[in-house]
C-alpha cells in the first residue's frame, strides 16, 4: 500500500503538471501540498497556500469531482490571476450559499455586489455579457445601489464561474451579505472623501497661480517667474491626477481592455492628454498650461460622484435596516430547561420561549399560551393582534402582554420577512423605460466622442502637424459634457435645495423629473394620512358621574396595561388608583377603584358586570369602549385614528394640480371609509398586504399612469421601492425613509403641492439648461476643429458655458415657500 500511494506523486512529477492549477511546473521547484492523503506537486506557492487551505476547509472533494484543473477551459477566454478561480469555487458550496442565494422552482438567484460600476454603460455591459452564459437565465443590475440579482441553471452553470466572468471583464462581485456591506460602504466613503479633499485643495491651489500666470500674460511677466509658477503648478496638479482622478482611468483601461466604451474613456484622455500637455508645456517652457482646468474639471466630476454614491448609500443600507428586525438572540426550550442561543442557529421544529416585549425571531405555530401580538411592522395595522395556541406568527413581530411557547416552522429565506426583502429588491432591480434607454446611448455618445477628435486629429496631421495635438485637445475639452453633465445636476441641486426649506427632502436625483410628470398620487392612511396613535376623540357619560371622572376611571385602570388603547389616556394616569388588575385577552381590563368594581373594553365584556341593563353602541366609526360597574354602565369612549389637520387641504391641492389620489392600506375597519369621506379620496384598497399594494401600483403603471406613493411604514417599503416616485413621512421607520425617492420631513402634507409645482419648474429650467449646454457645443466643436479655438479658449469656454447653466440653475432657489398654496400655475 506504501509503494502504490507514492506512485501517484512521482507521475505528476513527470508530468510537470501542477496538481492544482495544471500549468508547467518551472524546473527545480519543488512545492507540495497534502492533497487526499498523498502529496501532490504545486508550481508555486501560491497554488500550494490555496490547496492547503481547500484542503484544511474540508473541501477536498473539489479536487476529486472538478471537470479540468483550475485553469477551466469554461474562462479561458481572459487571463484570471493563478489559483483565483479556486478561491471562487468556494461560492459554489450549498452551505456557503444559504446567506445569498435563494432555491427559486428549477434555478436558483443570487444577490450580488459589484464593485467598479461607474455609469450606464457599465450595467449595460454586465447584463449582456452575463446573459449570453450557458445557464444564465436572467442579469438584472441596479445603477442606484450596485446589486444584481441573477438567475441561473446550478445543472448548467457554476456560480463561481458567474463570479469569474464579472472578474474578467474588469469588475469584482461579492455575496450581498449587510455586515459586511455596511463595513464596505463604510471603506468606500472614506476613500472618496480623501479624493474629493486632495482635489479639492489641489484645485484651489492651481487656480489661485492660474489668475496670476492669466495676468502676466496680460500685463506682462518675468520668464523666470512664470516658470517658476508653472513648475509649482504641476507640483499642486500631480497629487490630483495620480490619486484623485485615478478611479477615472483604472475605468478607462478596464474599457480598452472591453472594448465597450464608457464616459471614462473621454474623461480620462481630456484629463490625461491636457496634463501631459501641461506637463510638456512646463519642462520646454513652451505652449500653455492647463493645470487649473484639468483640477477643477477633475473636482467637478467627482463632487457629482461623490452624490451619487451618498444616494447609493442610503439606499443599500435599507435591506440592512429591514433585517435588524430579526433578535440576534432567543430562547430554546429544551428538556424543559430553558437555554439561550443565537437566532442564526434556529431550526423548524424547535421550541422556544418569547416574553412579553420581546420579538419573534422567526416565523412559528403556538403551542402554549395567549397573548396580543405587534405585526404594525408587516402588516400596517396599528392595534396588536389577539394570538392563541394554533395561531401562526411571523418573524420581526413582537409579543406584547404574556409569555408564548412557540414552535419554528420557518427561518432563513423561507420567512416573510425574507420575502418582504425579495419584493424590496426585486421592485429596486426593474428599471423604467428611460434607464434601459440610457443604458443604450451612453457607449454610442462615447464612441462619437472618440470618432470626432480621432478624426479632427488624422486630419490636421495631414495638414500641419504641429498644431494637430493642440487642435485635437481642443475638441476633447469641448466636447467634454462638463455643461451638458451640470445642466440636470445643478438644476436638481438648487430645487433640491428649495424643497428642503419647504421640508421635503430629496434623495435620489429623479425625483424631480418624476413629481413633475406624475398624474396619480397613492397614500397610505395609518401613519401618512392620519398620525398614526389611538387619541381620546369623544366621551358619552351614561349614569351621573362627570365626562371628567369617566376618564380618570378609565385612565386608572389603563394605566397598567401597556396595549396601544392605554396610551390614550396617560395624561389622567396619575388621577385615581385601581387595585387588583385583570386582563382578558382581547376583551378588556377589570380592577376595583375605592372598592368598586370596574370594567372597560369590548362592550359584550364590560357588560357582565351589569347584565340586566340594555345598551346599544353608538353607529360613529372609531374604537368604541364601554366603562361598567355593578350599578350599570357608566361611559361610552371613542378611541380613533387622528386624520392631520393639513391632510384635506393637501388632497384638495393635488387635486387642483391634476393629479388623482388613491388610498391603499392595511386597515380593514371602518375608519377606512370615514377617511375616504372626509377627504373626498374617490379610489381606495382596504386590508391590503403589502404584495397587494405593489400589484396595485404596477397595475397603474402598466397602464401608463406615473404614480408617487406615499407612506411610513415598514409594510409599504416594497410599494415604495415599486413606485416610479415615493415619499416616506418624517415620522416613518428609518427603513421606510432609506428605501423612498423623499421625505417629508415636516409632516405637512400641502408640501407635496409645493414639491410638484417646484419640479414643474425644475423641468422647464433644466430643458433650458440642455438646449444651451447643446448649442454651445454644437458652435464651439466646428470652430475648435478648424482651429480657431485655443485648449486655453477651450477650458474657458467651458467654464463661461457652465456658469451659465449653474446661474440659470439658480433661479430655483427664489421660490416663495407658500407659492404653492396660493396658485396651480408656476410663473
Amino acid at each position: 500500500m506504501t509503494d502504490t500511494s507514492l506512485a501517484a506523486p512521482q507521475t505528476l512529477d513527470a508530468a510537470a503538471d501542477c496538481f492544482h492549477c495544471g500549468l508547467p511546473i518551472p524546473p527545480g521547484t519543488d512545492y507540495r501540498a497534502l492533497i487526499q492523503g498523498q502529496p501532490r506537486s504545486m508550481c508555486c506557492p501560491g497554488c500550494q497556500a490555496v490547496a492547503e487551505t481547500i484542503a484544511a476547509s474540508g473541501l477536498e472533494n473539489y479536487y476529486k469531482h472538478r471537470a479540468g484543473p483550475a485553469g477551466s477551459p469554461e474562462i479561458k477566454t481572459r487571463e484570471l490571476k493563478s489559483g483565483f478561480l479556486d478561491e471562487l469555487t468556494l461560492y459554489d458550496s450549498p452551505e456557503l450559499q444559504q446567506g445569498f442565494v435563494s432555491a427559486i422552482e428549477n434555478h436558483r438567484e443570487a444577490s450580488l455586489v459589484i464593485e467598479g460600476i461607474t455609469c450606464a454603460a457599465c450595467v449595460w455591459l454586465l447584463e449582456h455579457h452575463l446573459s449570453k452564459m450557458d445557464g444564465v437565465l436572467e442579469v438584472r443590475v441596479n445603477l442606484t445601489n450596485h446589486r444584481a440579482r441573477i438567475s441561473w441553471q446550478p445543472e448548467q452553470q457554476k456560480l463561481s464561474h458567474i463570479f469569474a466572468e464579472i472578474y474578467c471583464i474588469g469588475y469584482q462581485a461579492h455575496p450581498y451579505q449587510p455586515d459586511l456591506e455596511e463595513q464596505r460602504l463604510a471603506l468606500e466613503q472614506k476613500k472618496a472623501l480623501r479624493r474629493l479633499g486632495v482635489a479639492g485643495i489641489g484645485m484651489m491651489q492651481t487656480m489661485m497661480l492660474a489668475i496670476a500666470l492669466y495676468g502676466g500674460a496680460l500685463q506682462g511677466m518675468e520668464t523666470q517667474y512664470e516658470s517658476f509658477m508653472r513648475w509649482v503648478s504641476l507640483v499642486f496638479a500631480t497629487p490630483v491626477i495620480l490619486y484623485s482622478a485615478q478611479s477615472f482611468f483604472i475605468a478607462a483601461l478596464r474599457d480598452f481592455k472591453t472594448r465597450h466604451l464608457t464616459m471614462d474613456v473621454p474623461v480620462s484622455i481630456a484629463i490625461g492628454g491636457a496634463y501631459l500637455a501641461s506637463v510638456w508645456a512646463t519642462v520646454t517652457n513652451s505652449g500653455e498650461v492647463y493645470f487649473d482646468s484639468v483640477t477643477m474639471f477633475t473636482l467637478f466630476l467627482l463632487t457629482g460622484r461623490f452624490l451619487e454614491m451618498k444616494a447609493r448609500h442610503r439606499s443599500g443600507r435599507a435591506g440592512n435596516a429591514l433585517l435588524n428586525l430579526i433578535p440576534n438572540s432567543a430562547i430554546q426550550i429544551l428538556d424543559g430547561k430553558e437555554q439561550l442561543i443565537p437566532a442564526s442557529e434556529l431550526k423548524a421544529g424547535m421550541e422556544i420561549l418569547v416574553k412579553p416585549g420581546q420579538t419573534i425571531p422567526a416565523d412559528a405555530e403556538i403551542i402554549a399560551g395567549r397573548s396580543s401580538v405587534d405585526e404594525s411592522a408587516l402588516t400596517g395595522e396599528y392595534l396588536p393582534i389577539a394570538k392563541q395556541t394554533g395561531d401562526a406568527v411571523v418573524g420581526g413581530t413582537m409579543n406584547v402582554e404574556n409569555p408564548l411557547t412557540l414552535r419554528i416552522t420557518r427561518t432563513g429565506n423561507d420567512t416573510q420577512l425574507s420575502a418582504i426583502v425579495r419584493l424590496l429588491e426585486r421592485a429596486q432591480a426593474e428599471k423604467p423605460a428611460v434607464a434601459k434607454i440610457a443604458d443604450k446611448v451612453a457607449s454610442y455618445f462615447v464612441a462619437i466622442v472618440l470618432l470626432t477628435a480621432t478624426v479632427v486629429s488624422i486630419s490636421w496631421w495631414q495638414i500641419e502637424p504641429a498644431n494637430a495635438f493642440w487642435i485635437t485637445l481642443s475638441v476633447l475639452v469641448v466636447t467634454c459634457p462638463c455643461a451638458l453633465s451640470l445642466a440636470t445636476p445643478t438644476a436638481l441641486t438648487a430645487a433640491t435645495a428649495t424643497l428642503r426649506e419647504h421640508g421635503l427632502l430629496i434623495t435620489r436625483g429623479h425625483v424631480l423629473e418624476a413629481l413633475a410628470n406624475a398624474d396619480e398620487v397613492v397614500f397610505d392612511k395609518t401613519g401618512t394620512l392620519t398620525e398614526g396613535r389611538l387619541t381620546l376623540q369623544q366621551v358619552i357619560p351614561l349614569g351621573d358621574t362627570s365626562e371628567q371622572q369617566c376618564i380618570q376611571l378609565a385612565a386608572a385602570l389603563e394605566k397598567h396595561s401597556e396595549h396601544p388603547i392605554a396610551h390614550a389616556f396617560q395624561d389622567n394616569r396619575e388621577q385615581l388608583s385601581a387595585r387588583d388588575i385583570e386582563a382578558s385577552l382581547g376583551l378588556g381590563l377589570q380592577g376595583k377603584i375605592d372598592q368598586t368594581l370596574y370594567r372597560i373594553g369590548k362592550p359584550e365584556y364590560a357588560m357582565t358586570l351589569c347584565p340586566d341593563a340594555t345598551l346599544t353602541t353608538p353607529t360613529q366609526s372609531g374604537l368604541w369602549l364601554l366603562l361598567c360597574s355593578a350599578a350599570g354602565p357608566q361611559a361610552w369612549f371613542r378611541l380613533n385614528d387622528h386624520l392631520r389637520p393639513e391632510a384635506a387641504s393637501a388632497i384638495a391641492q393635488l387635486k387642483r394640480l391634476g393629479l388623482n389620489c388613491h388610498l391603499l392600506t392595511g386597515d380593514s375597519s371602518s375608519a377606512v371609509t370615514d377617511t375616504v369621506t372626509k377627504l373626498g379620496i374617490n379610489h381606495c384598497m382596504s386590508g391590503a398586504s403589502p404584495e397587494q399594494k405593489l400589484q396595485y401600483v404596477n397595475q397603474l403603471q402598466a397602464e401608463g399612469k406615473r404614480v408617487i406613493m406615499v407612506g411610513d411604514g415598514i409594510n409599504d417599503i416594497p410599494v415604495l421601492a415599486g413606485s416610479q416616485t415615493s415619499i416616506a413621512m418624517g415620522s416613518a421607520t428609518d427603513l421606510a425613509k432609506t428605501s423612498a425617492d423623499a421625505v417629508l420631513v415636516n409632516h405637512d402634507l400641502t408640501r407635496l403641492a409645493s414639491g410638484i409645482q417646484l419640479a414643474r419648474k425644475s423641468r422647464r429650467i433644466i430643458n433650458q439648461n440642455l438646449a444651451w449646454s447643446l448649442c454651445y457645443n454644437l458652435t464651439a466643436l466646428p470652430l475648435a476643429a478648424f482651429g480657431f479655438i485655443a485648449p486655453y479658449m477651450a477650458a474657458l469656454g467651458m467654464s463661461l458655458s457652465s456658469l451659465v447653466v449653474v446661474g440659470n440653475a439658480l433661479r430655483l432657489s427664489s421660490m416663495p415657500k407658500n407659492r404653492a398654496a396660493e396658485t396651480t400655475k408656476i410663473r
